[in-house]
């Protein structure tokens, strides 16, 4: 059953969400949620399909303004992550899922901290990966001064062009590789363009850069309620790994894996502790 895969788009709150799920839907559900500008493509198939075989149903969905689901023009989102956070329970909602355990990534790590802080009767475990926490009045130290000065780059990409939205991807993505395995650039550049023709350009989804959200819940976060478990790369330069460290020391009971070297990425070769670990948490009952 771990190889059944179904796709399905949900409707709701006003816009439509491209979802694929593998393996048993009778599985304890795992929800990946991922980060800015990021399809669901951005959870490798086979990462999903691995943790499927270890007896779980998982689904992954293109967040608003990427892949196939409903984009806004440029600019000014009308949204915020909050808004985000619920398109995630529409897809469990969609999916029949009352309580799920939950994984996300960067920005996908904050929308999943929302969603389990609003609405803890949905949220069976949490997995966060590089991200930042939510709703903690801390000076946790920005993005390193070489990740700024790439991303100030950003300024001058015509995003309508496919050749320069697609090579500041690429460059993107080399800059925030681990610095502890091999990046390939070949094999990073042939899926941002395949990633980018999916979703017809990466327009619309520079909106996330400029979303907001999560004010209601300051200082909640160390009543989180799901068994919460963090991985973070201590290469990381957009989260240094004091923010993920910041997460797991504000939850009490939560666990917190240190990838050595691991970059703001999903390297393959660091499945071997993501993986398991998803496991492990999502075997949590409910």
């Amino acid at each position: 059953m771990a190889s059944e895969t179904t796709t399905k788009t949900v409707r709701s709150n006003g816009v439509e969400i491209a979802t694929e799920a593998f393996g048993d839907p009778s599985a304890p559900p795992v929800l990946l949620i991922m980060g800015a500008m990021a399809s669901m493509l951005w959870w490798p198939e086979e990462f999903c399909r691995r943790i499927a075989a270890s007896g779980r149903y998982v689904i992954r969905y293109d967040n608003r303004d990427t892949g196939v689901s409903t984009k806004f023009p440029p600019g000014k989102p009308p949204y915020s992550m909050d808004d985000m956070a619920k398109d995630a329970i529409a897809v469990l909602d969609g999916y029949g899922i009352e309580k799920a355990h939950v994984v996300g990534m960067s920005l996908g790590g904050m929308i999943a901290q929302i969603l389990a802080l609003s609405a803890p009767s949905r949220v069976a475990s949490l997995t966060l990966l590089s991200t930042t926490p939510i709703g903690l009045d801390l000076d946790l130290p920005p993005p390193t001064p070489a990740y700024m000065e790439h991303a100030a780059t950003g300024e001058n990409v015509d995003w309508s062009n496919r050749a320069q939205a697609t090579a500041f991807i690429a460059s993107e993505a080399r800059v925030i590789a681990s610095t502890a395995h091999a990046h390939d650039a070949v094999k990073t550049l042939a899926f941002i363009e395949r990633d980018h023709d999916r979703s017809g350009g990466y327009l619309s989804a520079t909106n996330h850069f400029m979303l907001e959200g999560g004010e209601t819940l300051k200082g909640k976060l160390p009543g989180l309620e799901a068994p919460l478990v963090v991985i973070h790369g201590t290469a990381d330069p957009i989260f240094p790994v004091v923010h993920g460290k910041a997460i797991a020391d504000a939850v009490p009971g939560s666990t917190y894996l240190a990838v050595a070297g691991g970059g703001h990425e999903l390297h393959e070769d660091d499945w071997g502790i993501v993986i398991p670990a998803v496991v492990d948490n999502s075997a949590v009952p409910f």
